[in-house]
C-alpha cells in the first residue's frame, strides 16, 4: 500500500490522516495560548497549580511542549519518505497526540501529582515517537537517519533532567535539562535544515535555469558541524567562560560560513525559500550572542532568544508553513498572510532583545510576546482550515 493509499484508506476525521496536521495545529495553538498565560501568570491575573517557578514553565513549554509538537510533525511526516514505509495515522497517530496533550496538562497541573508521575507523563510522547522512529529506520534499514533517532533520546533525556532540576529547585538559568534541550534542538536544524535548505534552494534555482547553486556538502559542512557539536556541549556543560565563548564564537562563524555558500541572497522573490535561511541565520547568530554573553556582554536570556524565538521560532514555521503548502495541494509560494507570520515573529525577536538592552524592558518584553501571540494567530486562521480539511490530498 502506497502512502497515498495509506492516508486515503482513513476514512476518519482529516486531521489524522497525516502526522503534520494535528502537531502543526495543536502547536501553533499552544505557542499562542501559553504565551498568553505566561503574561497572566507574569502580571499576577493567572495562577496555575504547576511545581515549576513561572519561568521555567514558561521555558518548558516552548522547548519540550511546542517545539516536542513540531518535531513529532515534520518526523511523522517526513520518515515516510526516508524509509518507504506507511506513515502513522488513524488511532495509532490519536495516541501521540493524547500523549503530548496529557504532557501539557501534567506540567501545568504537576502539584496534583507526584514529580515522578509528572515527569513520567511529560516524557512518554517523545518516548514513544523515539520507539516509533526506531521501529522505522530499522525496518526500513535507514541508517543515515541515525542521528537524528540519537537526537530525539537527548531531548526525552533532557526533558527528564529538566524536571529533576526544577524538583531540586533550580531556575530555568540553572537547569542543565533546558540547556540540553535547546543545545539539541539548535544540533537538529543544524542536521536537518543543512539538508532542506540548501536541497529546496537547488530545486528553485535550477527550475529558474540559475547557473548559481548551493555548494554540494563538502569539508565546510562537517567541519561546521564539528564545531556546532563542541560548542554545544560546553554551553550545556558550562555555559558561562572564556573556553564555551571561544567555542561557540567558532561555531557562529563556521555556520555563517555555511549558511552563505547555500546561495541565499538569490531566494528572495520566494519567501518560503528565504525564510529557511533567515532561521539558519538566527541559528548562526545565537552562537555569536551565546559567546558574548559567556562573557558578561550580554544578557544571557536575550542570548538564548537568539535561538529560541529566532532559530527554532522561525525555522519551525518556516517548515510548517512550507509543508502544509506543500502536503495540501497548495503552491510552494507565501501567500500574503504567510509572509506576516514570518515578519511578526521577526519583530518579536527584535524586541526581545530590545528589553534586555534598552529602557522600559517591560513594554518591550510585552511587545514581543504580542508579536509572537500574533505570529501563531494568523497561522491558525490562514493554516487552520488546510490541517482540517480533506479538500487537498497530501502528496505521496
Amino acid at each position: 500500500m502506497s502512502t497515498m493509499n495509506k492516508v486515503r484508506a482513513w476514512h476518519g476525521p482529516a486531521v489524522l490522516s497525516y502526522g503534520f496536521r494535528p502537531f502543526f495545529l495543536l502547536a501553533a495553538a499552544w505557542a499562542a495560548l501559553a504565551m498568553i498565560l505566561w503574561i497572566a501568570l507574569l502580571t499576577g491575573h493567572a495562577v496555575l497549580p504547576t511545581r515549576f517557578d513561572v519561568i521555567s514553565w514558561h521555558a518548558h513549554e516552548f522547548v519540550f511542549g511546542y517545539a516536542g509538537a513540531v518535531i513529532s510533525g515534520f518526523l511523522l511526516t517526513a520518515v515516510p519518505n526516508w524509509t518507504g514505509r506507511l506513515p502513522v495515522v488513524g488511532f495509532p497517530l490519536a495516541g501521540l497526540v493524547a500523549l503530548w496533550v496529557a504532557g501539557r496538562i501534567a506540567v501545568s497541573c504537576s502539584i496534583y501529582l507526584p514529580p515522578w508521575g509528572a515527569a513520567l507523563i511529560d516524557m512518554a510522547h517523545l518516548g514513544v515517537l523515539a520507539a516509533v522512529l526506531a521501529r522505522e529506520i530499522a525496518a526500513g534499514r535507514n541508517w543515515k537517519n541515525l542521528p537524528v533517532l540519537g537526537a530525539l533520546l537527548m531531548l526525552v533525556l533532557a526533558n527528564g533532567l529538566f524536571h529533576f532540576a526544577a524538583d531540586q529547585d533550580y531556575s530555568a538559568g540553572e537547569n542543565a535539562g533546558l540547556r540540553l534541550g535547546i543545545a539539541t534542538e539548535v544540533l537538529l536544524i543544524a542536521l536537518i535544515g543543512g539538508r532542506i535548505v540548501p536541497s529546496f534552494t537547488r530545486n528553485w534555482l535550477s527550475a529558474r535555469k540559475s547557473e548559481f547553486l548551493p555548494s554540494q556538502w563538502n569539508s565546510v559542512d562537517k567541519l561546521a558541524l564539528a564545531a556546532t557539536a563542541a560548542a554545544l556541549v560546553a554551553f550545556v556543560v558550562h555555559p558561562e567562560g572564556l573556553v564555551t565563548s571561544a567555542l561557540s564564537l567558532l561555531a557562529g562563524c563556521a555556520n555563517v560560513l555555511r549558511l552563505a555558500r547555500w546561495q541565499g541572497q538569490r531566494t528572495l522573490q520566494e519567501p518560503l525559500l528565504w525564510v529557511l535561511h533567515l532561521g539558519y541565520g538566527f541559528v548562526a547568530l545565537g552562537f555569536i550572542a551565546v559567546a558574548a554573553a559567556a562573557v558578561s556582554w550580554l544578557d544571557y536570556a536575550a542570548a538564548l532568544h537568539v535561538w529560541l524565538a529566532g532559530g527554532v521560532g522561525l525555522m519551525t514555521l518556516a517548515v510548517m508553513t512550507r509543508a502544509t503548502r506543500g502536503h495540501t495541494g497548495q503552491p510552494l509560494t507565501a501567500s500574503p498572510a504567510t509572509v506576516l507570520i514570518y515578519v511578526l515573529i521577526v519583530a518579536a525577536v527584535i524586541s526581545r532583545l530590545a528589553a534586555a538592552e534598552f529602557s522600559a524592558p517591560l513594554q518591550f518584553l510585552y511587545a514581543a510576546s504580542l508579536f509572537w501571540i500574533a505570529a501563531f494567530v494568523v497561522f491558525l486562521i490562514a493554516y487552520g482550515p488546510l490541517l482540517l480539511s480533506r479538500k487537498k490530498s497530501p502528496a505521496s
